[in-house]
């Protein structure tokens, strides 16, 4: 059900570490989600905020928005060259994710996810496909914070370092 690979660069001396795991699309599969990610990311020594915050957001969007009965969700954390990158993968790729501003009543309960990503993440995005998939990812850069006005392309894109321009 989950996996984990550590395989070192011979040449570079890092380490590349990765984990996934495949989820019911249910608030109770959103919530295990987080939970996992929490012991992966301490077993790595991974400072746990704001990641399992990023996973919580992440994974209750492809439960509440993504979901589609008999087909789960997938959470896949990894950390290549001092990024550490949430993917969560689901079968909605005809809703792409896109910031919504809640209502000004303050009365919306939803609609804020996609915010709190971006405001935590150093860049996040989605990639669409395999239909009928897509995956929405959020970086996170380990070891300094972020800059201030660091850009969030919130956009399809490949895992890059170099920052992106907001869409």
């Amino acid at each position: 059900m989950n996996q984990e690979t550590a395989a070192p660069d011979p040449q570079l001396g890092n380490s590349v570490r990765n984990f996934t795991v495949q989820l019911s699309p249910t608030p109770r599969g959103a919530r295990l989600a987080r939970l996992l990610a929490t012991e992966q990311l301490r077993a790595w020594a991974i400072p746990l905020d704001p990641a399992r915050l990023l996973v919580a957001e992440l994974a209750a969007n492809a439960a509440t928005h993504s979901r589609v009965p008999g087909r789960d969700f997938r959470l896949t954390l990894y950390v290549v060259a001092g990024i550490l990158r949430i993917e969560v993968t689901d079968t909605r790729g005809d809703r792409p994710p896109y910031p919504q501003v809640p209502a000004p009543d303050g009365e919306s309960e939803s609609g804020r996810g996609l915010l709190i990503v971006a405001a935590l993440a150093d860049r996040w995005g989605w990639d669409p496909g395999p239909r009928p998939r897509k995956t929405v990812w959020a970086e996170l850069a380990l070891g300094h914070a972020p800059k201030p006005g660091n850009p969030n392309s919130g956009a399809p894109g490949a895992f890059s370092q170099e920052p992106t321009t907001a869409k």
